[in-house]
């Protein structure tokens, strides 16, 4: 779901060529040997002559990226805010179904032009839907053609639950026509997954 490169990689006396994925919370290296780095465990991010240096905790790497060394470092250091990461700016039209009462539909009201939680307005920019278990996710399809031709449904649920698994909120927006764009970690508790329409369908 983030930016991927082609690269090598230096870390624990080992260098391997593989696939490097830049994630909205943490560093993926995939190739003879892989490694998981969370934004949070790291104590180090340097970046010069093409070269991302990263230290945490329990090792440090180094990652050939050559002229994305530095973007990398400046978005490991300066991540996106939950807000920036789901698309939510002032004036759009925005509904959020299922969502609750809680911050974070009060802040989404402050900023909409039209907002609304009672049903799902019509041309809606983003739709936030709030599922808690499996059967919730039969009330998608119903949400679709609400949105705006190119709008986002944002499907948040519970994490590690065993009442709604990933695969099936996947399942639910494919079904109702949809493709995954993103996933971005909601809360604490919660994730978000990011469906839109096929360009060919907008």
């Amino acid at each position: 779901m983030g930016q991927e490169l082609s690269c090598t990689v230096r870390s624990g006396g080992k260098t391997a060529s593989g696939k490097a994925l830049l994630e909205t919370s943490e560093v993926i290296f995939r190739g003879d040997f892989r490694l998981k780095i969370p934004f949070p465990s790291l104590k180090a991010v340097t970046a010069g002559d093409g070269e991302l240096h990263l230290k945490w905790s329990q090792g440090s790497a180094v990652f050939e990226l050559g002229a994305q060394a530095e973007k990398w470092a400046h978005k490991i250091l300066h991540p996106k805010s939950t807000a920036e990461k789901l698309g939510i700016k002032p004036g759009l039209v925005v509904s959020a179904i299922a969502m609750g009462d809680g911050d974070f539909t009060e802040r989404l009201h402050a900023t909409a032009k039209s907002f609304s939680t009672a049903r799902a307005l019509k041309d809606s920019d983003l739709i936030f839907f709030g599922a808690s278990k499996a059967s919730d996710l039969a009330r998608v399809a119903k949400l679709v053609p609400s949105l705006a031709s190119a709008g986002a449904l944002w499907i948040v649920y519970p994490k590690g639950r065993q009442e709604i698994k990933e695969l099936q909120v996947f399942g639910a927006g494919k079904k109702a026509g949809l493709v995954d764009m993103k996933v971005v970690s909601f809360s604490a508790t919660h994730t978000a997954l990011k469906f839109v329409r096929p360009k060919d369908k907008r």
